[in-house]
């Protein structure tokens, strides 16, 4: 009788095990486009310390965004199971977020260019926590997601398939920021080599990482816009509703100019508050 239990037990088990094998498999696939955008952001977020502190700073990010899926995937399932209509708030808050940030950006590089001194010096703890804010935003997206995908299975499977996809965004994609952040490293180590190929990779290494760099910082501004208007987006029925049939071109190009727009309307009143605040 025991042993009986004991295979029906384990029985269960794998049949647990390939439905979040299945599913985590299609979960990855529907995000992978925000995964994308996560990393041209986050590898734009943690840019710009001194080379002895790139790594611990992309460690101490990535450490946060552990913490932040802690966070999310018991408050996402609890949601799901209690609150369900409460997803949609948080996630049009932080979509808002996101625009807001991009906006301000945008608007600080081209139209109020101000005197570097009068800039205020962020902190590395400053710099971290807003990376790690960033974050929590993309994780809440990706997780919503996933999220949908497994709405039809056992609770276990949807806890089971949001860790697995939860953990390997956080290992993923840090793991290639840590790799982004080191390339110039890369190209000094290989400059000192004997191989005259390798003199030369490393020769194109350090060409590439500043530019790279700078393409990382529009990438990353960019995702703002996209992740952030694509779930601006989804609270308006018209344009949700074309943005699914679009060809991807199109539906990146509305959700953008959403994020745009939205982020313009709440840095306006973000700006009116701060002067009714100061009569």
């Amino acid at each position: 009788m025991a042993v009986s239990s004991l295979l029906t037990l384990l029985d269960d088990i794998a049949s647990i095990m390939d439905d979040v094998a299945v599913l985590s498999k299609v979960a990855a696939k529907k995000t992978s486009g925000v995964l994308g955008d996560d990393l041209a952001l986050n590898a734009e977020q943690v840019t710009g310390f001194s080379a002895d502190r790139e790594l611990p700073v992309v460690f101490k990010v990535g450490l946060g965004s552990l913490v932040n899926k802690a966070i999310l995937i018991p408050a996402a399932l609890l949601l799901s199971q209690f609150a369900p209509f409460l997803i949609a708030p948080v996630l049009f808050a932080g979509g808002s977020y996101l625009c807001f940030e991009g906006f301000e950006k945008v608007w600080e590089k081209f139209f109020h260019k101000s005197d570097e001194s009068e800039k205020p010096v962020l902190t590395e703890k400053q710099k971290v926590m807003g990376a790690i804010r960033t974050d929590f935003i993309l994780s809440l997206e990706v997780i919503v997601i996933v999220l949908g995908t497994v709405a039809a299975a056992p609770f276990i499977t949807r806890l089971f398939v949001l860790t697995v996809i939860g953990l390997g965004m956080s290992f993923g994609v840090y793991g290639l920021v840590a790799a982004i952040v080191k390339i110039d490293d890369a190209g000094l180590w290989l400059q000192k080599k004997s191989s005259a190929i390798a003199r030369a990779l490393g020769r194109f290494l350090l060409k590439f990482a500043p530019l790279f760099m700078k393409f990382l910082g529009i990438a990353g501004t960019v995702a703002m816009f996209l992740v952030g208007g694509a779930i601006v987006a989804h609270v308006i029925p018209p344009v949700y509703e074309f943005t699914k049939t679009a060809a991807l071109p199109l539906s990146m190009a509305i959700e953008g100019g959403t994020g745009i727009v939205w982020g313009g309307v709440l840095a306006a009143v973000y700006g009116l508050l701060q002067k009714l605040r100061k009569l």
